[in-house]
């Protein structure tokens, strides 16, 4: 190993020249040369923005992903150079468990296909969901991180470097007041001079890569019209999901809506959002649909007579009482006095039982 004693003891007398000129600089026996008030600050923006960098990627973390143990998942994986094995979000947790259970409580009747149509929406959001994280890590997550990894530490390695330029400088400064003979006088003066010249070097260099901050503010300003776009588009997939499945679910028996608008006259604190005028209202026919089978079914109650009607999903009798029902077969329904109003007397040839309006169509 080749190894340069002469070498040594320079780096040895400067380190220590330095920590020398630090001190008596801490404790007011030196003068120190003051960076000129553009540098400064460019040295406080740059630092403002490293800070308010992290914090803003910090909070796009914990938003994009809330569970800390997935995040700490992500980044022992991210540092090993390895892809994270892929996991259902809590969206597509949920909807596999409403088509599960929608299944296994049948297909045929209606909760279980309703339950079956949200898990399939569940799941479409989910996908959204994932789509959007993905797009928000590579186009706003990563830039922000890619500068405080590269650009800024390039920043601290050069600003540390004119850090010790400038104590070399006040060293040699110090060190010509010190000087009376006039040999080390002009020994002292010459390294002035050179330390004045490569603190002024390092000085422009340490300003040209801090005002490059302001060419980062702008990149970052194009990475969150990204960001805004893709969460834009995350909440527009979202939305139309949900029309739709209201729209599907409209279909579905009067009781739905009923409950719907009791549960809504019941909460008083509860604030419905206001929907543009152009915007596509879901369930509007099938409102209207319902107030006309909710009318038919009163003017079956008030005429005592009879009615053909469509059985819309299966029935199970939950008593002897009851008629059970199959999907899409044609009964005779009639009001028998002082029954409920969600139910009807159903007759199929010789059976006969209550069966509830919600699972009827009246014919005409």
């Amino acid at each position: 190993m080749d190894f340069n004693v002469k070498r040594f003891a320079a780096d040895a007398g400067t380190f220590l020249s330095r920590a020398v000129q630090f001190t008596e600089e801490k404790l007011g026996q030196a003068e120190k040369t003051e960076l000129d008030a553009h540098l400064e600050k460019l040295l406080v923006t740059a630092e403002s923005t490293k800070q308010w960098t992290e914090k803003i990627m910090k909070q796009t973390e914990v938003l994009l992903q809330p569970n800390p143990n997935a995040r700490l998942e992500e980044f022992v994986y991210e540092k090993l150079e390895k892809k994270a094995p892929t996991r259902m979000n809590n969206h597509e947790l949920l909807g596999q468990s409403m088509i599960e259970s929608g299944n296994e409580c049948g297909p045929g009747t209606a909760y279980g296909n309703a339950l079956i149509k949200c898990g399939e929406t569940e799941k479409q959001i989910g996908g959204a969901e994932r789509e959007f994280i993905q797009c928000a890590a590579i186009n706003f997550l990563t830039p922000f991180r890619n500068f405080l990894e590269g650009d800024f530490k390039t920043i601290l390695k050069e600003r540390k470097l004119l850090q010790n330029k400038r104590l070399d400088l006040d060293a040699a400064k110090t060190r010509l007041k010190k000087a009376r003979v006039a040999d080390a006088r002009a020994a002292a003066e010459q390294e002035l001079r050179m330390t004045q010249s490569e603190f002024d070097r390092q000085a422009e260099i340490t300003r040209l890569l801090l005002e490059g901050v302001n060419s980062t503010h702008a990149h970052h300003l194009r990475c969150l019209n990204d960001f805004v776009e893709a969460q834009t588009t995350y909440y527009a997939q979202c939305y139309q999901y949900m029309v739709d499945l209201q729209k599907q679910l409209g279909s579905f028996p009067s009781s739905f809506s009923n409950n719907n608008q009791s549960s809504a006259s019941g909460g008083a604190s509860i604030s419905v959002p206001n929907v543009a005028a152009s915007a596509s209202l879901p369930g509007v026919s099938a409102g209207h649909s319902s107030s006309t089978a909710s009318a038919g079914f009163s003017e079956l109650r008030s005429s005592n007579g009879s009615r053909r009607a469509r059985v819309l999903y299966d029935y199970d009798a939950a008593s002897s009482s009851e008629l059970s029902l199959l999907a899409d077969e044609v009964i005779s329904v009639s009001s028998v006095p002082g029954m409920d109003s969600d139910w009807l007397m159903g007759e199929r040839g010789t059976q006969k039982g209550k069966v509830p309006i919600t699972y009827l169509e009246l014919l005409n």
